[in-house]
């Protein structure tokens, strides 16, 4: 047994004891997702639970968001997430006694994560507080193939003789929730948000269709049965405004077994009819009922076998990092695979942390694993983005700019944060959904997306730069006044990172156009426009400190008097809950990596002298408040030499929601954070590099990894890369030839052969520290 009560496995997350104090974090940890419904890993029995959610992607409840005093340009309406109607309950009676893990005694208790065969499951021994012992099974899924469906094998089988079983299978809507938000108006916005339209009930089947209050936004969830027992077996079903329950009572024999399965669809719509949606989730179980149980497992084995032929990673000499990746892989995929029009929330749909928003993380952190393993996945997230396109540009509009300006936090595409420098100021956000455009574009060469869609986005975000921006006289390209990827220096002139992925931005603008000339001229764009981007892009301000050797984040950064950090006490992290944040953006304290950030995204614009000297630097001033940050830091300390550091960092990505690094794994799991597992491993240890729409990679080792291998797709083919601490090898495996570059050198890929080449060695260097007491955890690999 390990921390936490999780078992190390290669392929599986397993939690062999009952802790009802750790319910809200499993229930994170075990959600299931297809990307269109998410589901927390509580117990069927519904109580005891952490904090249920189930939720659908895209479905929230707006609230008003009230200002002290009114401001041109503030977000008017916020928008939080919904707990939509719960169809994972299922309650048990054992001789009128109820199920409850809170009472009688857990002989014996497993819960099982499956990454092979994608389902959650359950394997306890009750023994009732009048001494009766049952065992009950489960098995959960959410299906990959099937996106609007949710299944639950559920056996019980008596250990002590004859028994009587009663069985409650539920649709409950607005259940109860403590969201634990201190803001009283999501609390509010929570507290019951699904008005009743339509209720059904008959046979074994079940509906119930609720639209939300205020944003007008309706849903259906449905469900349907089949009951295998010997003999004897009773049912009843109804239906109200909240609840539909079928009750099932049967007496099972000693050695037989009562087996429910439930099957459970779910639609939402922003103008679709309650019949029509009663239609369509009624639709989805006859599909579900047709394929059945077994059929749904096969289905959800091959999406996952397929998935992990592209998309695996592979390492040796540390198993509980093995396990972390195979895990954060998992979510990811869950997070984005059958999202289509939708965005890729934060949590994904896990939890009801930060409303069930959408950041720059998707694009910057979750889209490029997509998009090297699950492409089309990808795609829809962008498309998502397109579909946006409008709101974008009025909100760019309301804050007097021209273009398109994306949201900092948003579920339907509007800006929906009250907060100015992090919110209104982090402009880099727009640069950042176009740089996710531009990777995907290179890598599956997918001409209609480019023509109907990523053509669009590069064009309004480069207007939006050339409006925000201007010349100044000097001759420079200036971007003044917006906030970083660090959030605790805000609103400064001249981020590097916002500027040079503006400068990206520009110049894929210019060149798409040129590629799409119909689209151009369809969007109004002139020759003037192009020019006017080229010339932005070429003169962009990138600021330097010639005396100290570095690159400040933003202009003059450097100069700042540098945070106490050694009379700084442990338990005032993170900063900004103790600490004004006036003191904060006057000070060189980092909350997250931001001018390390642009050296991973835009490190064909640095020298390697210039990125040793920088990771140098900021080392020492990031205190890693944000989750977003470990990951970037790995990357960048493994590229210039810093492996065993890299290593650290490595580890605190990978397991940070496994250990519950950041106390906050109850209101989900940290996307962001698990897609920087893979970052690491491919772009950290593997050094793979994308800047000029080609592949590099400059593969190097830490000392506790013996072998590290991972696969990736690129414009139709499917290759793998395999990593010792002497050379590295590459395989074509399938698809067209291909070339790619190992440390410079050219590497022709074609199948049949295996290309290995030797790993240049790298001058030894001393690691830099960090601020006191803000360390890494140090690493000792788990054989």
């Amino acid at each position: 047994m390990k921390k936490h009560g999780f078992q190390v496995d290669p392929w599986q997350l397993q939690w062999n004891t009952l802790d009802l104090g750790a319910l809200e974090r499993t229930e994170s940890v075990f959600a299931l997702s297809n990307g269109h419904i998410g589901m927390r890993g509580s117990l069927e029995e519904g109580e005891p639970t952490g904090l249920p959610g189930t939720y659908l992607n895209g479905f929230y409840e707006q609230h008003p968001l009230p200002y002290a005093e009114a401001g041109y340009g503030y977000p008017e309406d916020g928008q939080t997430v919904v707990n939509v109607t719960d169809g994972k309950i299922i309650r048990l009676l054992v001789q009128d006694e109820p199920l409850d893990m809170r009472y009688g005694r857990a002989v014996e208790h497993h819960r099982v994560l499956d990454f092979r065969s994608g389902t959650l499951r359950r394997d306890t021994v009750w023994e009732s507080p009048t001494g009766r012992r049952v065992r009950v099974r489960t098995e959960r899924l959410v299906s990959f193939t099937q996106r609007a469906v949710a299944a639950i094998h559920y056996e019980v089988e008596p250990l002590d003789g004859d028994v009587q079983l009663v069985v409650q299978s539920d649709l409950l809507a607005n259940e109860p929730i403590d969201s634990g938000s201190k803001d009283p108006r999501v609390a509010a916005t929570l507290n019951a948000p699904l008005v009743a339209e339509d209720a059904f009930a008959e046979d074994c089947h079940a509906v119930l269709v609720h639209q939300t209050r205020r944003s007008g936004l309706r849903m259906a969830a449905a469900m349907d049965h089949e009951l295998d027992t010997d003999d004897g077996l009773r049912c009843d079903i109804q239906a109200a405004d909240d609840l539909a329950r079928l009750t099932a009572a049967v007496d099972v024999p000693s050695g037989s077994c009562l087996r429910v399965t439930k099957y459970v669809a779910y639609g939402w719509s922003a103008r679709r009819s309650a019949p029509a949606l009663r239609a369509q989730v009624d639709a989805a179980l006859s599909g579900a009922r047709q394929t059945g149980w077994e059929g749904l497992l096969a289905e959800q084995r091959a999406y996952l076998d397929d998935f992990w032929a592209t998309a695996d990673v592979e390492m040796d000499g540390d198993a509980e990092l093995q396990q972390a990746v195979r895990f954060a892989l998992f979510h990811i995929l869950q997070a984005g695979a059958r999202g289509e029009s939708r965005a890729v929330p934060a949590k994904g749909l896990t939890g009801p942390g930060y409303d069930g928003h959408s950041f720059w993380d998707s694009e910057t952190f979750v889209l490029p694993v997509l998009t090297y393993t699950v492409p089309e996945s990808a795609r829809d997230a962008l498309r998502w983005r397109h579909s946006t396109l409008d709101k974008a540009r009025e909100r760019a509009k309301a804050l007097g700019l021209r273009g398109a300006a994306f949201p900092w936090r948003s579920i339907n595409g509007a800006e929906c944060s009250a907060y100015w420098p992090a919110g209104t100021a982090a402009f880099h956000v727009s640069a950042d959904v176009a740089d996710a455009v531009v990777r995907y574009l290179a890598a599956t060469e997918d001409t209609d997306f480019e023509r109907d869609h990523g053509a669009e986005i590069l064009v309004d975000t480069a207007r939006l730069w050339c409006s925000l921006g201007h010349h100044d006289v000097h001759g420079g390209f200036r971007i003044d006044g917006v906030t970083g990827p660090d959030e605790y220096s805000a609103v400064v002139d001249n981020n590097v990172y916002t500027n040079l992925m503006a400068q990206r931005n520009l110049r894929e603008a210019a060149a798409v156009c040129e590629r799409q000339p119909e689209v151009a001229e369809r969007l109004g764009v002139t020759p003037e426009q192009v020019e006017a981007w080229r010339a932005a892009a070429d003169k962009m301000v990138v600021p330097y400190d010639e005396m100290l050797g570095v690159h400040p984040q933003s202009e003059r950064f450097t100069e700042h008097a540098r945070w106490d950090f050694d009379n700084t006490p442990q338990d005032h992290y993170p900063l900004l809950l103790n600490y004004p944040y006036f003191d904060l953006y006057r000070k060189q304290v980092v909350k997250q990596a931001d001018l390390v950030m642009a050296m991973y995204t835009r490190g064909d614009h640095f020298t390697f002298e210039q990125k040793v000297r920088n990771v140098d630097y900021y080392e020492p001033l990031t205190v890693r408040d944000s989750s977003l940050s470990a990951c970037v830091q790995a990357v960048m300390a493994a590229e210039v030499g810093y492996l065993d550091l890299a290593y650290d960092y490595f580890a605190e990505a990978a397991l940070t929601d496994l250990h519950d690094l950041h106390n906050n794994v109850r209101n989900g799991l940290h996307i962001a954070s698990l897609a920087g597992a893979w970052t690491v491993a491919v772009a950290g240890f593997g050094g793979m590099r994308d800047h000029d729409r080609s592949l590099r990679f400059a593969p190097r080792l830490p000392e506790a990894l013996t072998r590290l291998a991972f696969r990736l797709t690129y414009r139709g083919s499917r290759f793998s890369v395999e990593i010792d601490q002497e050379s590295a090898s590459y395989t074509l495996l399938e698809g067209p030839s291909l070339t790619v570059r190992h440390h410079g050198e050219g590497v022709p890929l074609a199948l049949g052969t295996v290309e290995r080449r030797p790993i240049p060695a790298l001058p030894k260097r001393t690691a830099p520290g960090q601020p006191h007491g803000r360390a890494p955890r140090r690493r000792t690999p788990k054989f």
